[in-house]
C-alpha cells in the first residue's frame, strides 16, 4: 500500500536513512535542526468533514479513501499531511475500471454540478490534485484499476494503455513483447502514462526517447462534452494537432483514459559515464557540443561546483575514504573546488555504445574533462530514482528540500543559473537563516538546457513557519525565472502552484487562447479548476 503522507509504498526497501556524511553536510550549511512531529492517519481522518455527495455504486464515501487522495507530493501537500493541518479532501473517491465508467462518472458530474479531479500515481509537486475549499462537492476519479496494456501494433511499433498503467508496469508489459518505452522521469515508479501526457513529462533518457510530446501517437479523452478520439498518424500537415491540445491540459479539458505511445525494441546494450571538469564553463562547453554535434548520447546531465561537491559526499555516507582518494586523483589534475562532475548515458546496440563513446571522451578529452574510474555513472544508474524519499527522513529531522525548473538557451544559462540560486539563497536572509542551494543542467538541447535547482533549509519552530519560509523561496526562484525569460516548468507542469506565472510565457492572447478552448469542452468550469491557468481578472 502508499504511504499516506509521504513517498513510496508502506515498508519500502528504497527507504532512504539520513547518513552522516548528509547530516554533516546540512549541519554545516544550515545548522542543526529539530523534528516538528508528526501527526498520525487517525487524527488527520477525524478531521475529514461528511461527504456532500450521495452513495454511488461507482466512488466511494470512505473516510480514509478521502484522505488518500487530498493531497500530491509537493512540499506544500508534505507539511499539510505531517502537521495533520489539511482543510480540503475530496467528497468522494471513484476508481473506474474502463472508459465507459469514466463516461458515466463524467456524466452524474455534470448532471449534479460536481468539480472533477483526475488522479494518475498522486505523484504531483505543483498542487495539480488538491481539492480547493469550495461551495461545490468534488469528485476524485483515480485511473489506477485502468493499468493495463490494451493492443500492440508491433508493425508500426504503437502500444495502447490504460491511462492509469505506472511506469514499473508500463516497461515490464512492454518488455514481454520485447520493446520499451524508455520514459524514465523520477516519479516513474509512482507515476503514470496519462498523468506524462498531462503534464508534459521528460524522461531522464529524453536525449535517446524523446520528451512525452514525441512518444504521445493518439488516445482517447472523456469530456463533458463528449469523447474526443486521437487517431495515430506518424505525420500530418492538416491544420493544427489536436495531440498538442491535449498534451499539457492538466485535466482541464477532460480524462485520458487511453494513450497510445510509440515504442522501441529493447536496447542491447546501454551505460553510464562520470567525466570531471576543472569548472563550470568548461562542463558547459562540453555539454552544449556534445547535442549540438548531435553526439548519440541518451541523456546529459551537469552539475555546478556546490552540487558537484554535496552530492559526492551526501552519498559517501560513513565511507569517506572513497571520496577522498577521488579529491585526491582530482587535486592531481588539477580540479579544486570549482570543479564539476557530468554524468551521460548512451543507450543502443554494443557496437554504437562503443563507438559513441569513444567520441564522447575524445571530445569531453578535449575540453580538459578527466575520465572517472570509480564506477559513478553505475552507481548513478543504480540510484537514480532515490531521490525522492529523501524528503521524509530530511522532514522528521526538521529540513526542507524542494526543487525548481527551468529551460533557457545556451546563451542565458550561466546568467540565469546564478540569478535563481543567488535569489533562493538569500531568500530567508530577513530571518538571519542560510539556504542550500545548488543546480544542475538536467535536460539538454541543440538550443539550449533545462535547469534543475535543489534547495534545502530548516523548518524553524513549526510547520506553518516552513509554509512561509516555503513561499518566499517559491516566490524568489519563480520571479528570477521569469525575469531570465524562462518557461515556468521544464517538466513538473503548472497546477495551482505556477499558475500565477504563466502570463509571462503565454502572454495575455495566448491565455486567453487556452482559455477558449477549455470553455468549449468544460463550458461549466468543472474540471480540475483553480489548476493550469490563472483566475480571470
Amino acid at each position: 500500500m502508499r504511504r499516506w503522507n509521504g513517498w513510496g509504498n508502506e515498508n519500502s526497501d528504497l527507504t532512504t536513512e539520513l547518513n552522516s556524511g548528509l547530516r554533516s553536510l546540512l549541519e554545516h550549511h544550515l545548522g542543526p535542526a529539530e523534528s516538528l512531529g508528526e501527526a498520525t492517519l487517525e487524527q488527520v481522518i477525524t478531521k475529514v468533514p461528511p461527504s456532500r455527495l450521495a452513495p454511488h455504486p461507482l466512488f466511494s464515501l470512505d473516510a480514509e479513501t478521502r484522505v488518500r487522495h487530498a493531497r500530491g507530493q509537493s512540499l506544500p501537500d508534505w507539511l499539510d499531511m505531517h502537521s495533520g493541518a489539511v482543510d480540503s479532501f475530496p467528497d468522494a473517491v471513484a476508481m473506474p475500471e474502463s472508459s465507459a465508467d469514466v463516461r458515466e462518472l463524467l456524466a452524474y458530474a455534470k448532471a449534479n454540478n460536481i468539480h472533477v479531479i483526475p488522479y494518475g500515481g498522486g505523484t504531483s509537486v505543483v498542487g495539480h490534485i488538491n481539492p480547493d475549499v469550495g461551495d461545490k462537492p468534488v469528485l476524485t476519479i483515480d485511473m489506477g484499476n485502468m493499468n493495463r496494456l490494451l493492443a500492440f501494433d508491433k508493425e508500426s511499433q504503437l502500444a495502447t494503455f490504460g491511462a492509469g498503467t505506472p511506469g514499473p508496469l508500463l516497461e515490464v508489459q512492454l518488455k514481454s513483447q520485447g520493446y520499451t518505452l524508455g520514459h524514465f522521469p523520477q516519479s516513474w515508479e509512482l507515476s503514470t502514462v496519462g498523468g506524462w501526457v498531462a503534464s508534459r513529462s521528460s524522461g531522464q533518457q529524453s536525449l535517446h526517447y524523446g520528451r512525452i510530446e514525441n512518444m504521445f501517437a493518439g488516445g482517447t479523452i472523456e469530456t463533458l462534452e463528449g469523447t474526443l478520439n486521437i487517431p495515430t498518424l506518424p505525420a500530418s500537415s492538416a491544420g493544427p494537432d489536436i495531440r498538442e491540445m491535449i498534451l499539457g491540459s492538466e485535466g482541464r479539458i477532460g480524462i485520458i483514459t487511453e494513450v497510445v505511445v510509440r515504442v522501441t525494441p529493447l536496447p542491447e546494450a546501454e551505460q553510464f559515464q562520470v567525466i570531471f571538469f576543472p569548472n563550470w564553463q568548461a562542463g558547459v562547453t562540453a555539454a552544449r557540443q556534445l547535442v549540438q554535434q548531435r553526439v548519440a548520447l541518451s541523456m546529459v546531465r551537469l552539475s555546478n561546483p556546490l552540487e558537484t561537491t554535496s552530492l559526492l559526499y551526501m552519498g559517501a555516507g560513513e565511507n569517506s575514504s572513497g571520496v577522498a582518494a577521488l579529491e585526491q586523483m582530482l587535486a592531481a589534475q588539477g580540479m579544486g573546488e570549482e570543479k564539476v562532475m557530468m554524468t551521460y548515458g548512451i543507450t543502443g546496440s554494443a557496437r554504437h555504445c562503443e563507438t559513441t563513446q569513444q567520441v564522447a571522451l575524445d571530445l569531453c578529452t578535449s575540453l580538459g574533462g578527466f575520465v572517472d574510474q570509480f564506477g559513478l555513472g553505475d552507481r548513478w544508474a543504480h540510484g537514480r530514482f532515490r531521490a525522492p524519499y529523501l524528503r521524509d527522513p530530511l522532514g522528521l529531522a526538521g529540513y526542507a528540500v524542494d526543487t525548481m525548473e527551468t529551460a533557457v538557451d545556451w546563451s542565458r544559462v550561466t546568467e540565469s543559473m546564478m540569478s535563481i540560486e543567488s535569489a533562493i539563497r538569500e531568500g530567508l536572509a530577513d530571518e538571519g537563516e542560510s539556504v542550500h542551494a545548488y543546480t544542475h543542467l538536467s535536460h539538454v538541447y541543440g538550443q539550449g538546457s533545462s535547469i534543475y535547482t535543489t534547495y534545502l533549509f530548516r523548518f524553524g519552530d513549526s510547520y506553518a513557519h516552513a509554509l512561509e519560509r516555503w513561499k518566499k523561496l517559491k516566490a524568489a526562484g519563480a520571479n528570477q525565472i521569469v525575469a531570465n525569460g524562462g518557461t515556468i516548468s521544464h517538466q513538473h507542469g503548472v497546477g495551482k502552484d505556477h499558475r500565477d506565472y504563466l502570463m509571462a510565457e503565454k502572454g495575455p492572447l495566448g491565455i486567453a487562447a487556452i482559455n477558449a478552448l477549455c470553455d468549449l469542452f468544460d463550458p461549466s468550469g468543472q474540471m480540475n479548476p483553480g489548476k493550469l491557468l490563472p483566475d480571470r481578472q
